[in-house]
């Protein structure tokens, strides 16, 4: 016969409740009531962790099952023997926080700083020092904020840094906001002005300088995290965060990546084209490669070579690399300085041209030199829009315009 039902009420299950189901009621109501996501019911959760831990156990079940809560302190079970609530939490859920991985508060806030860095210090590696300002635990007070005992609970807050304000908009109808407690500062915690730690003034903290090395290992690309681990600002009873830096490459003046590739464009002569030619390279590593196109091999407008092995170091493997892509563009002479004497020496030298027969009845077109935004005269009209106006005589309409009509 169960003589109090309290702690069986508290988790929602019946007297007679297997461990199965006890566990699931738990585990239901430990999330629901957890700090991280329910700040106002701290009370509700050691209660929760409480009736779990005695109903969980044989022993301390039967003893209240006996006599209630009266006969656990009563029947020699001393209060030291009960675990901490979070204890509890983190020992059912595998030493996890409230959704997962520890505790959510107890992380700080990462850092996150972006850095330019040139194609160089990604093709060759690089050290960068990097200097921030970050809040470090006190240490003339051991980040207590004051004298030992000194700190107290916020009173208008409870504690939780946070007040709820409920208000009645209509019968049935409440509106419930929160706002961080002006009393505390969001702490939580209240020290008394004679009290606080003069190094830092009850913030608990101080600022510091921290010089981070930055390395830039050869083959790192754009966007490219590189994480401090715990370098992050300081704060009591958190785990500092992390600083992450974040490379943002910025454009080349030769070379374009893509990829493990490296593309670059070459301009060559039309007598380089036809006739071969010999180039230099300059290299990221300020090495100078030779490339040699034979006589007789043609390189033509827009042709693409590459030359293996030279373009971006592998990252973590920097003894590979991609390709050197190198897309060729041919400058032609200037029309203005080809001399008749040139053309026909250039003509003698080149394959003969086709043959064109001419009908009689043919018409003379002249070609024009091509612009974009060229205006064209009042009475000159392109095809397409001659086509649009053909079409509006026949009643048609251009297309998209609105037609009007009459019933």
């Amino acid at each position: 016969m169960v003589r109090e039902t309290g702690l069986y009420d508290e988790l929602g299950v019946k007297s007679n409740v297997g461990d199965a189901e006890l566990k699931k009621a738990y585990r239901k109501l430990a999330l629901k009531y957890h700090p991280d996501k329910n700040p106002e019911a701290g009370e509700k959760f050691k209660r929760i962790a409480y009736a779990y831990e005695v109903l969980s156990d044989p022993k301390k079940r039967e003893i209240y099952d006996r006599g209630g809560e009266q006969a656990l302190k009563e029947g020699g079970v001393d209060a030291g023997s009960f675990h901490n609530p979070m204890d509890i939490f983190e020992m059912f859920f595998g030493g996890g926080g409230f959704g997962g991985g520890r505790a959510r508060e107890r992380k700080g806030k990462d850092v996150i700083h972006q850095i330019k860095v040139t194609l160089e210090d990604l093709y060759n590696g690089n050290t960068r020092r990097l200097a921030l300002q970050k809040n470090v635990i006190c240490k003339k007070c051991d980040g207590r904020g004051g004298k030992k005992g000194a700190v107290e609970s916020c009173t208008g807050c409870k504690g939780s840094g946070m007040k709820v304000r409920i208000v009645q908009l209509a019968p049935g109808f409440v509106q419930q906001s929160q706002s961080v407690c002006g009393d505390c500062e969001g702490q939580g915690e209240r020290i008394k002005a004679e009290d606080r730690c003069p190094e830092c003034m009850g913030k608990k903290v101080t600022r510091d300088r921290k010089i981070l090395e930055v390395h830039i290992d050869k083959g790192m690309k754009d966007g490219q995290k590189i994480v401090f681990n715990g370098e992050g600002d300081q704060e009591p009873k958190l785990e500092p965060g992390d600083v992450i830096i974040v490379l943002d490459e910025q454009q080349h003046s030769t070379f374009v990546r893509k990829g493990h590739d490296l593309i670059m464009r070459m301009n060559i002569g039309l007598v380089e084209a036809l006739c071969g030619f010999q180039k230099t390279i300059q290299t990221l590593d300020n090495r100078t490669l030779v490339i040699t196109s034979l006589p007789g091999h043609v390189i033509k407008y827009g042709d693409v070579k590459y030359i293996a092995n030279e373009g971006m170091p592998i990252y973590r493997n920097p003894f590979e690399k991609g390709r050197l892509i190198v897309n060729f563009l041919v400058d032609f002479p200037d029309a203005k300085k080809m001399t008749p004497k040139m053309i026909a020496a250039l003509e003698k030298c080149l394959p003969p041209r086709t043959e064109v027969i001419v009908p009689d009845d043919a018409e003379e077109a002249v070609l024009v030199e091509y612009q974009e935004q060229h205006a064209q005269g009042a009475g000159s009209r392109s095809h397409g829009y001659a086509y649009m106006e053909d079409d509006e005589e026949e009643g048609h309409g251009r297309p998209g315009a609105v037609q009007c009509g009459t019933q």
